[in-house]
């Protein structure tokens, strides 16, 4: 396909792919042992699709204000590589592909709830939300949190409590992750003209948001722990993962440097991914202890 790097790119596969996994992880998560791996694999592959979808989106919703951020100008609309309508098209077929996917080889929930979250992101948060209220982040972060809950109920065919406890981790780690970027990011912000938090209340205010976020997370990331779904593996390695992202989160308020804040950005990735995966390895351990369950059983 001509121009297939641009393409790649409207799909933002490193933002992706950390969502899959964490759809991948709820999916495991979800049942004793291997799940069936037909609506495994297809629900996967359409939450990929709706995902990148609404990236696509993002980008051609967005193509105004990526020409006067440095971070996005290269970007495939604003550096010219792709047209609009392309953009578009693109989008529309990933889309539409995802929900034939999960329509046809997964189940009804699933394809609906993905659905939702795809206008939410970006409907909700990247067409009204992000231009509106620095709480974007906040209210927008709910359809950037349910892969988790997607993966759960392309396995199983229902929504269970602990599907939606991985859902409020994510939405919990979402303002910090965010809002670190968002600190080295200021001007182009404000060139941009998004009201994001470090642009409308300034650096002292956002500080103390990301701090007050990564404690609400923190006591977030106990609940599997204390709701039984997890076990003593799990809780230590959050617990150095959380205590890992307190550190950042207060070093922040006096950072040493102006990198201090991309570091806690790049560490918040680090601490999702190995925070599920210290998740799926306690899992494991209780099954083949003979300890873990099918949830809600």
């Amino acid at each position: 396909m001509k121009h297939w790097r641009a393409y790649l790119e409207l799909t933002k596969p490193r933002v992706v792919a950390l969502l899959v996994f964490t759809a991948l992880i709820g999916a495991l998560l979800a049942v004793p042992g291997v799940p069936p791996w037909r609506p495994l694999l297809a629900g996967l592959a359409g939450i990929w699709l709706a995902a990148a979808s609404a990236a696509a989106l993002n980008h051609l919703i967005d193509q105004r204000i990526d020409r006067l951020m440095a971070r996005t100008a290269r970007r495939p609309l604003p550096s010219g590589a792709l047209r609009p309508a392309q953009v578009l098209a693109f989008a529309l077929l990933l889309g539409a592909a995802s929900m034939l996917v999960l329509v046809l080889w997964v189940n009804a929930l699933t394809a609906a709830l993905t659905f939702a979250s795809l206008i939410g992101y970006a409907g909700l948060y990247t067409a009204f939300l992000k231009r509106a209220t620095p709480q974007n982040i906040v209210i927008g972060g709910i359809a950037g949190a349910a892969p988790p809950v997607l993966g759960w109920t392309a396995v199983t065919g229902q929504l269970h409590a602990y599907a939606l406890l991985l859902c409020l981790i994510v939405f919990l780690w979402t303002p910090p992750h965010f809002w670190s970027l968002a600190i080295f990011r200021r001007h182009d912000y404000a060139r941009a003209g998004v009201p994001m938090l470090p642009v409308t209340h300034g650096l002292a205010v956002t500080r103390w948001h990301v701090l007050a976020y990564t404690v609400l997370l923190t006591l977030a990331t106990l609940l599997p722990y204390l709701t039984g779904m997890c076990g003593l593996f799990y809780l230590g390695g959050a617990l150095v993962l959380d205590a890992g992202f307190v550190y950042y989160a207060l070093r922040l308020l006096q950072p040493p440097d102006e990198l201090w804040a991309m570091r806690t950005f790049n560490y918040s990735i680090l601490y999702l991914a190995a925070l599920f995966g210290f998740l799926l390895a306690d899992h494991w351990l209780l099954l083949a202890a003979g300890s873990a369950l099918p949830p809600g059983r």
